[in-house]
């Protein structure tokens, strides 16, 4: 009625009331009554949006990839954005009547898209595909420093990239490549076990022949030990068998001296003898006969005298008739011999 209408906004949206292109009244979640003839509002979402976005660019060895993330963004200064752009609603206040409230998310997409691409650019294909992070963080920073992102009144809060791929045949290709260095490195891994252990075993063979050596080295001296030890028991049996031969010799020898003294003093002895023998000898060769009976029968002893009395007995026993001995008289030399 008349053109007075309502209209109420939200706490996430900021509003500016302009009426006959002089402002009038501005803030968060407005409610007031307008002329639509004479009132002109502007409507500016000031809650976080966000901004999602696909780049196909080339790397610096002439690979296409794409870089795949999303912009979180706001409008830090409404009052600038609406000089900058036009927020205004139409008649009936649901619609805008320009399309920059819409493209706003693609002048923030544009800005990081030439941030983005001058560093891919810079950078080979192995390196871009692990960009990831640096990406996100390079997006931040120059976003949040970039003038015509401050001019709009846009403020960057985040940025992150969720993916960067390259095509197919690309991905196929690094995928084989990739399957190759994991093979290679398997293989290496193979080889650096098996190399180990060969090298452990040779330490183990070392070892053992090392102690085979030492055993063999050690049953060397033992064997010389012995070897030396049956000499010097030899030396010490030969030194005692040469000095028992030597001891047996000069025993010989004394013994030698001793027969030969021994034999000399019978010989002197024999010879003393002889001459006394021959001395008496001479001396009985000139006595009588009866005289040396005599002397005989002096000494003899009474069985001597007996047994020479039957020698005489014997001799003149033609001249004798008949002789009587009596079992006395033996008895009687018995008994003495006995005693």
């Amino acid at each position: 009625m008349f053109g007075i209408k309502y209209f109420k906004a939200d706490s996430s949206t900021f509003v500016i009331k302009t009426v006959n292109g002089k402002p009038r009244k501005n803030g968060k979640g407005l409610s007031f009554f307008y002329n639509s003839a004479t009132t002109s509002i502007a409507t500016l979402p000031i809650g976080a949006q966000e901004a999602p976005f696909i780049f196909s660019l080339q790397t610096s060895d002439f690979q296409a990839i794409k870089v795949q993330g999303q912009i979180s963004y706001l409008i830090g200064d409404p009052l600038q954005a609406a000089k900058m752009l036009n927020f205004n609603m139409k008649k009936d206040g649901t619609t805008y009547v320009s399309e920059d409230p819409l493209k706003l998310g693609d002048r923030v997409i544009r800005a990081a898209q030439s941030i983005v691409q001058a560093r891919v650019q810079s950078e080979p294909l192995k390196s871009a595909l692990l960009l990831n992070q640096a990406l996100a963080k390079l997006i931040q920073t120059e976003l949040s420093e970039a003038k015509t992102l401050s001019a709009l009144g846009i403020a960057v809060l985040d940025a992150s990239i969720s993916a960067i791929t390259p095509t197919p045949e690309t991905a196929r290709a690094l995928e084989a490549e990739a399957r190759e260095n994991i093979l290679k490195e398997a293989d290496d891994a193979i080889y650096v076990r098996r190399k180990s252990s060969v090298e452990q075993e040779r330490t183990i063979k070392e070892a053992e022949l090392q102690t085979d050596l030492f055993v063999q080295e050690k049953e060397q001296e033992i064997k010389e030990s012995n070897i030396t030890n049956e000499r010097t028991l030899l030396r010490g049996k030969t030194e005692t068998a040469a000095e028992r031969l030597q001891a047996q010799i000069d025993a010989e020898a004394k013994r030698q001296e001793f027969v030969e003294l021994s034999a000399e003093n019978r010989k002197r002895e024999a010879d003393a003898e002889a001459y006394a023998v021959a001395t008496r000898m001479k001396a009985f060769s000139v006595l009588p006969v009866d005289n040396l009976k005599a002397i005989a029968l002096a000494n003899m002893q009474p069985e001597q005298m007996m047994a020479l009395a039957f020698e005489s007995l014997a001799q003149n026993a033609d001249k004798i008739g008949e002789l009587t001995i009596t079992p006395d008289l033996f008895g009687k030399l018995m008994k003495q011999a006995a005693e």
